[in-house]
This record gives C-alpha cells, sequence and structure tokens, in this order.
C-alpha cells in the first residue's frame, strides 16, 4: 500500500516540505497581525491541500492492471478547497498540484497531452467549487472535469494500447471511468459522512 509513497523523489520531498513551510509561515503572519486576510487563508489551506492530496494519491488502495489506483480519497483535500474558495481558486490550485505530480512522475508524449494530463486535469478538480451547497455534488464535478481531461488524452493519445477489435473511445472510457471514477466514488463516500460534511462546513465558515 504505501510502496509508492516509499519512492517519493527528493524534489519531490523538497515541494512538499516548501508547501508545509509556506503554509505554517502565512498562518504564523495571519494569527500574529490579526488580519484575518482571506488571501493570505487561501495560500495556507491550499498548499496544506496540496501537500495532502500529493501524499494520498501516493498511497494505493487497489492497482488496476491496466494502469492506475484507487487512493484513499486522494482528491478530497482539492474539492474541499474548491468548495472553500471558489472555482478559480481551485483551479489554480489544481494547476499546482498537477505540476507536483509531473515532479513526481512525469510521463509526456506529446505537448497537447501533457496539457490535457497534467494542468488541465488536475486543474478540472477546482470545477468543484462551482456548486458549494454539497460536497458530494461537487464531488461528482470535480471528478467528471479530470475525466473527461483524462479521456480525451486517452482517445488521442493512448487509443493504440486498447486490445485488439477495441474501439479507442471504448477502452479510453473504461480504463479512466474505473480508475478516476473509483477514485470520485470513495471521495463522494467520505464526503457524506456527517462528521465530515460538519468539518467543511466550519472551514468554510473560517475561509470566509
Amino acid at each position: 500500500m504505501f510502496k509508492k509513497l516509499l519512492e517519493l523523489k527528493p524534489a519531490s520531498i523538497i515541494v512538499l516540505a516548501s508547501l508545509l513551510l509556506i503554509a505554517i509561515a502565512f498562518a504564523f503572519r495571519e494569527k500574529k497581525t490579526k488580519s484575518g486576510s482571506r488571501y493570505v487563508k487561501m495560500i495556507v489551506y491550499g498548499s496544506l491541500c496540496i501537500a495532502l492530496s500529493f501524499v494520498l494519491s501516493y498511497i494505493r488502495l487497489y492497482r488496476f492492471p491496466q494502469g492506475g489506483s484507487i487512493t484513499p480519497a486522494s482528491m478530497l483535500p482539492m474539492y474541499i478547497f474548491a468548495v472553500m474558495f471558489g472555482p478559480t481558486a481551485g483551479i489554480l490550485a489544481g494547476f499546482a498540484f498537477g505540476m507536483v505530480r509531473l515532479i513526481q512522475d512525469p510521463f509526456i508524449i506529446h505537448w497537447a497531452q501533457f496539457l490535457l494530463d497534467y494542468p488541465l486535469s488536475y486543474g478540472a478538480l477546482g470545477l468543484a467549487g462551482l456548486y458549494r451547497k454539497n460536497i458530494a455534488i461537487s464531488c461528482l464535478i470535480g471528478g467528471f472535469g479530470r475525466f473527461f481531461m483524462n479521456f480525451l488524452s486517452g482517445v488521442v493519445f493512448f487509443g493504440s494500447y486498447a486490445p485488439e477489435g477495441m474501439n479507442m473511445i471504448v477502452y479510453s472510457l473504461a480504463v479512466n471511468g474505473s480508475v478516476i471514477g473509483a477514485d470520485t466514488l470513495i471521495c463522494v463516500i467520505i464526503s457524506l459522512i456527517p462528521q465530515i460534511r460538519n468539518a467543511v462546513k466550519q472551514a468554510e465558515k473560517m475561509a470566509a
């Protein structure tokens, strides 16, 4: 389960440590100045959510034979951040998260594939902020956004991996639907836990 987590590159560890230090520094600054700036809170929560999502994304509950794995709700912190601060901030945080993932595990065969699989795919998680009344629905929106970007990448650039006789659209739908769908479903289930929902609402009030 934790094997992939133990393979973190030094550069990834440095980035994670930097995010945590930024969060601590800004949190201390906010407490010291008592400014309560929404911008400062955005940086603090954003840094923490990116770091937490990154760590969770390298804990594998199950690995699919065709690639990809189920994680313990690794996308949930990003969805929560988008719900707290809105879609624009969520998309920017998603872009940043995608770049951190790129540092750790790059796989690029074309510039368009890079855009679809990294900044656009993870940036789409921020679409969860479009609907902020129900965190479960927010997870579904953000999950679909990520799925759509990876689906396009799969059709255009990875269709050749489809088994003989299988349509590339069906192949991409099956692969990305199973991987991202499973991760999204776990996020939805966890978000329905009353304690989690209450914690998100409390975090929203703090952010406001």
